[in-house]
């Protein structure tokens, strides 16, 4: 990696570092003075709720809701910033705000809390783009995230007791609508600036550990 490299990887990690460390820090307060936030999440239909698309991406249910959340949401969150940052913003906060809104307008009746909806946005976006673009790096970043996250899939259905799928589904539906959405722009054609796939020569895999991720969304039901 030379050093313009490096430098462009600096900066695709500061947006998923600055998100990442709201969320520790809001849990660390929860802990702190023993509380637990999760009502200023999402609750389907309650207009006094719609403020929880902003907040329930930073409250998790407890630290190894959070933990099992913050890896793949790092890994994913600087792939975006580093391979798309001609328009990554646009999208990041567009899988932030359309999947929470979603689940507001959609989902079970119950508070809907962790950035788990975030990290199945993030990975469908970047599976999907990667297919659509004849580039060695991104279709290898596609094979990476398939390998690594390929057990989410499970995630998007309702068989697992206290998990919000509805989050996991929504996420995974807005990033495949942005990856096609994006794909129609000729920005789009050609993201990071590299060639094509005779021309690229090599492509180095981030490593990070292959860990089950597929259960990373709580829910919790309201309390009278």
């Amino acid at each position: 990696m030379n050093k313009s490299e490096k430098k462009r990887l600096k900066f695709s990690l500061i947006p998923p570092v600055f998100f990442l460390l709201i969320m520790w820090v809001v849990k660390i307060l929860e802990y702190s003075f023993d509380n637990n936030w999760f009502v200023y999440g999402i609750f389907p239909l309650k207009v006094k709720n719609l403020t929880g698309i902003l907040f329930s991406p930073f409250l998790h249910g407890d630290f190894d809701h959070l933990i099992s959340n913050s890896i793949p949401f790092l890994f994913l969150g600087t792939a975006l910033f580093y391979f798309y940052r001609k328009f990554a913003y646009k999208v990041f906060f567009f899988i932030y705000l359309l999947s929470g809104f979603w689940v507001w307008i959609a989902a079970r009746e119950v508070y809907h809390i962790g950035a788990s909806g975030m990290v199945y946005g993030l990975a469908s976006f970047l599976f999907f783009s990667g297919l659509i673009h004849k580039n060695r790096a991104l279709a290898s970043l596609s094979l990476i995230i398939v390998f690594l996250y390929g057990s989410m899939i499970w995630g998007v259905l309702p068989i697992f007791e206290g998990m919000s799928w509805e989050s996991h589904l929504f996420g995974a539906v807005t990033g495949l609508i942005l990856s096609l959405g994006f794909a129609r722009k000729q920005t789009f054609i050609n993201p990071i600036e590299t060639e094509t796939f005779d021309e690229l020569d090599e492509f180095s895999e981030p490593s990070i550990s292959d860990d089950d991720y597929t259960k990373i969304h709580y829910f919790y039901t309201e309390e009278e």
